[in-house]
């Protein structure tokens, strides 16, 4: 691997539920932030700017304005275009995903359960920029 300047990863870990990528995003070069919540996040924002945020789409059906907290996030990261977002999502709630991937830009998404393989190769891709 050639010498580069270190990138930051941004994990939002709010559910969890599948392994710990941290070991991942190391190696593919990332120091790595973790925050337990979209509320976290956004303070965590003010300070750092992630080249890479990692987050899952917590569908709330009891959100009267909103699908999920990770809206306030994206809208968050409108301020910072060069920060590439990927979601983690249940593909049951694919559909209610569809209005955030239209509303905002999201790098990619990655259904559960999710493969070690295809986030290597989705943050390889949004390392390319």
């Amino acid at each position: 691997m050639t010498a580069m300047s270190p990138r930051t990863l941004l994990a939002v870990i709010e559910l969890g539920g599948y392994p710990n990528f941290t070991p991942l995003y190391q190696q593919l070069g990332y120091t790595v932030e973790s925050v337990a919540s979209v509320r976290k996040a956004l303070g965590l924002l003010k300070k750092i700017s992630p080249d890479v945020i990692v987050a899952e789409f917590n569908f709330q059906s009891d959100f009267r304005d909103r699908t999920s907290s990770l809206e306030s996030l994206l809208a968050a990261v409108q301020r910072s275009p060069q920060t590439k977002v990927i979601v983690f999502y249940e593909k049951d709630h694919a559909h209610q995903l569809t209005r955030l991937t239209n509303q905002y830009p999201i790098h990619e998404t990655l259904a559960f359960p999710i493969d070690p393989a295809q986030l290597e190769q989705s943050l390889q891709r949004a390392a390319a920029r």
